[in-house]
């Protein structure tokens, strides 16, 4: 049996084992894999393992022995799923092994736009401290977050997580999703529509997945809800957001800030609104790139395969 993984890179720059998948069957791991080169590469193989890589209808359709798409990440927008359903071929996903390290980097966003550490520290070894007549000087607002409203837009095992995360700093939370899954009892959750949370939040945060309902959720209508003091934070996907429409917000005062872990095209063109709009933080889509999390995804995937291959298929989004 070969198994080809498309864009292995991402998950394991080297720094990992593929030993494990390799015990499995005949292996071949490629770095990156161009829409061009994918049937080439995985013509002959049983088993392909995507990140990134984008498998189309007309491509699906030309890997004749392919039974098994596993989609090394929790979305899986990059595979046809429509077209691998009629082909008969099982594509599965792996849901949960990001979640502590999502949560987290949505905390390191939401406190540099707070606290600007990055801006303080390179102003300090640029000699500022030394040259201030002060013990102490600050270059942008400080923020607390204690009693401030955190709106969570998408209330899946990530967003639980940032709650979690953000009653522990003492915020309220408040939500949207259109499944109302059970949640502790916080002090002072409400459920939301998408407008009313917009409105009563002091910080957003999106963690819904990409569907055709939420692609530009974020637009200049909505943006026009949320309050001038507020913060914008996507650590989902980029297409959530209408990226015109929040560069204009932020470059003419309307919103406070924001903080994108995602773009709606990665890499990003060099003309993105985003990297030149005022008060934004723009990261290279790295929340899920912790080495535990990226750990836990290949021992995920090697699991999803398994459980294929002995007939009990898990995880299976098709």
């Amino acid at each position: 049996m070969k198994i080809v993984v498309l864009d292995g890179h991402a998950l394991n720059p080297g720094d990992l084992s593929w030993d494990r998948l390799r015990a499995i069957g005949e292996l071949q791991v490629f770095d990156r894999t161009a829409e061009d080169q994918i049937v080439a590469r995985a013509h002959d193989a049983e088993i392909v393992l995507t990140n990134k890589t984008h498998l189309s209808a007309q491509t699906l359709r030309q890997l004749k022995k392919t039974r098994y798409i596993g989609v090394l990440a929790t979305g899986y927008d990059v595979v046809d799923i429509r077209a691998a359903r009629e082909l008969g071929i099982s594509v599965t996903n792996i849901p949960t092994y990001g979640t502590a390290s999502v949560g987290q980097f949505t905390f390191a966003l939401l406190l540099e736009l707070c606290h600007h550490v990055g801006l303080h520290s390179e102003a300090t070894r640029a000699g500022e401290w030394s040259r201030s007549p002060d013990f102490s000087f600050w270059k942008a607002p400080l923020i607390e977050l204690a009693g401030k409203t955190i709106g969570i837009v998408g209330m899946g095992r990530i967003g639980q997580r940032v709650a979690e995360l953000a009653v522990a700093f003492e915020m309220r939370v408040v939500a949207a999703d259109e499944i109302k899954r059970p949640v502790p009892a916080w002090p002072g959750f409400r459920w939301y529509e998408v407008d009313e949370l917009l409105a009563h939040s002091d910080v957003v945060s999106l963690h819904c997945p990409l569907l055709p309902q939420t692609q530009g959720i974020i637009n200049a209508k909505s943006l026009a809800k949320m309050k001038p003091s507020a913060f914008l934070i996507n650590t989902s996907r980029g297409p959530l957001v209408v990226e015109q429409d929040l560069a204009d917000a932020l470059n003419s005062g309307r919103l406070a800030g924001a903080a994108v872990d995602v773009l709606s095209s990665e890499p990003p063109s060099p003309d993105n609104p985003l990297l030149r709009a005022k008060n934004c933080i723009v990261t290279p889509h790295i929340a899920w790139a912790t080495k535990e999390a990226r750990t836990r995804l290949l021992e995920a995937a090697i699991a999803n395969l398994r459980a294929f291959l002995d007939g009990h298929p898990i995880n299976v989004v098709n």
